[in-house]
């Protein structure tokens, strides 16, 4: 295989390469994340979760502005491998081969309609799923729960909805105890893939709009989101101007 190309700015190691690089299965647990405007403000108060980022295997692009970083002050483009992607992506790939898909996160009700779509449209893929216990944080035996279920199942793919941070840092947290797999941090992909929330055509992420949409259709998200973001902006161009450091 050949090597992998990533980009490093503001600290992180961006992959910006085909996803058809990434191996399925290749003997060990490895990590999807997405980093994005509002997950770099969030990492700058949270150094659990800024490690979480920074360990991750393949850190992805959750929309395109975290390469406004790196054009402006690397002058290079990201790989534009925004969640949605990747997880169709690795949804056909696994459907061409065979083989087992763990979704976990999100209610009940979503994983449902996720088990009937992927039965109706994924005829090669066996897939299991559980919802988590709503709560801030999860016990020693909650966690205990969700690895042995899931290694019970052995899936060659696990997709983590929880909402940021909190996916990402259990993905992190769970890796070293969880059967050989690829685990992908998605969150807001469960709700469109199982249509309980609006879905944003494609056109929108191509012309790398869809964050203007989301905004139309979840205007809470970005009054949560806006400061982060802010943040984001405010110290890539601090720092193009060479008025703070990296």
């Amino acid at each position: 295989m050949n090597s992998l190309k990533f980009v490093d700015v503001l600290d992180f190691k961006v992959f910006s390469d085909d996803l058809n690089k990434i191996e399925i299965n290749n003997g060990k647990a490895r990590i999807i994340n997405t980093i994005s405007p509002n997950s770099y403000g969030l990492s700058l108060k949270d150094e659990v979760f800024k490690d979480a980022l920074v360990d991750t295997d393949y850190l992805v692009l959750d929309g395109v502005y975290f390469a406004f970083a790196s054009l402006m002050l690397k002058g290079k483009n990201i790989r534009k491998n925004q969640g949605p992607e990747v997880f169709y992506h690795f949804m056909e790939r696994i459907n061409k081969t065979g083989g087992k898909v763990f979704f976990l996160g999100s209610s009940e009700q979503t994983l449902e309609k996720i088990e009937n779509r992927i039965d109706a449209e994924y005829k090669n893929i066996e897939v299991m799923t559980y919802s988590p216990p709503f709560k801030a944080q999860f016990s020693a035996e909650d966690n205990q729960h969700m690895v042995s279920t899931i290694n019970a199942f052995k899936p060659d793919i696990l997709f983590v909805g929880m909402t940021c941070p909190k996916q990402e840092k259990w993905a992190t947290a769970a890796k070293n105890s969880l059967h050989p797999c690829l685990i992908i941090s998605i969150g807001n992909v469960f709700d469109w893939f199982a249509g309980t929330q609006k879905v944003i055509h494609p056109f929108w992420f191509k012309i790398r709009m869809a964050w203007l949409i989301r905004i139309f259709y979840r205007p809470e998200i970005f009054r949560r989101n806006i400061k982060n973001q802010m943040t984001f902006f405010g110290d890539v161009i601090l720092i193009f101007l060479k008025l703070k450091k990296i």
